[in-house]
């Protein structure tokens, strides 16, 4: 069997998530489904982001197992051709049988979009989170800084999530404003249970004037998740980036500087 590794695009607005589930329609199931047809015989994906429903991604990394005679071509445009609209592959390679695409990503970045204006703009709707009342972007970022490094983030982690220890590493957080668009970026080794979407819901709560630095401070210090404000909806939220060691060569992901490039604004 040899093993191939792939970097996908998906809008997640119309499934349950990515993890197959017995209720629903997910990421998962319909990459698996397809590359079946290609190789001619059931493939198993594994994921770098399990990322939940509504969630979508610029950088998915996966990786599967077939003894099908395929070139990357032949995956790549299989995939193209019998794929869901709202799901692309940009990349597709072989790789070490060692390669996994969750246990050996070292990082992994989401950036969350908002829409910071007074009416919502209609195209974006499923892919930012409108937030009419203005945010101080730059009092969210200078905050956001104390979430840098080594921390128990009880305080952000969902009651459901599963991950043993709730201790992650944070190497970068920015936020930044670009005309209407509040976008923050995040990066670290891995991440609990809408983890981001709390972060970005503590932060907005700072962009509102209603707390600083010193209050996300405690807030992170107190490991209680109830201090935290509401989570941030699922459907501005993006897994950009996976990151491993270089001897894997696995290309960087198709890069969006803001959701209203798309129409050049």
């Amino acid at each position: 069997m040899r093993r191939w590794s792939a970097v996908l695009q998906y809008n997640g607005g119309a499934y349950r998530g990515w993890q197959s589930q017995p209720h629903g329609v997910t990421v998962q199931q319909r990459t698996e489904r397809v590359l079946s047809q290609i190789a001619d015989h059931a493939v198993a994906v594994h994921c770098a982001g399990r990322t939940d429903a509504g969630v979508h991604a610029l950088g998915q990394v996966i990786h599967f197992d077939s003894d099908s005679r395929r070139t990357p071509d032949n995956w790549l445009r299989g995939f193209t051709s019998n794929i869901a609209a709202d799901i692309s592959m940009s990349w597709v390679g072989p790789v070490e049988q060692e390669f996994h695409a969750r246990h050996r990503c070292c990082r992994r970045t989401y950036t969350y979009w908002i829409d910071n204006a007074p009416q919502p703009l209609a195209p974006f709707a499923g892919l930012t989170a409108h937030f009419p009342a203005p945010l101080d972007a730059e009092a969210m970022h200078r905050a956001g800084q104390v979430f840098l490094g080594e921390h128990d983030f009880s305080a952000l982690r969902a009651a459901g999530c599963q991950a043993s220890t709730p201790v992650r590493c944070i190497d970068q957080l920015q936020v930044v404003r670009r005309g209407r668009w509040v976008a923050l970026t995040v990066r670290a080794n891995a991440f609990l249970l809408h983890m981001v979407r709390n972060m970005v819901g503590a932060l907005r709560y700072v962009g509102s004037g209603r707390g600083d630095a010193g209050w996300v401070a405690e807030l992170l210090a107190g490991r209680d998740r109830s201090q935290c404000p509401d989570t941030a909806p699922a459907r501005g939220l993006f897994l950009v980036r996976c990151e491993y060691p270089e001897r894997f060569a696995i290309p960087a992901a198709p890069e969006l500087t803001a959701p209203a490039g798309v129409l050049g604004g």
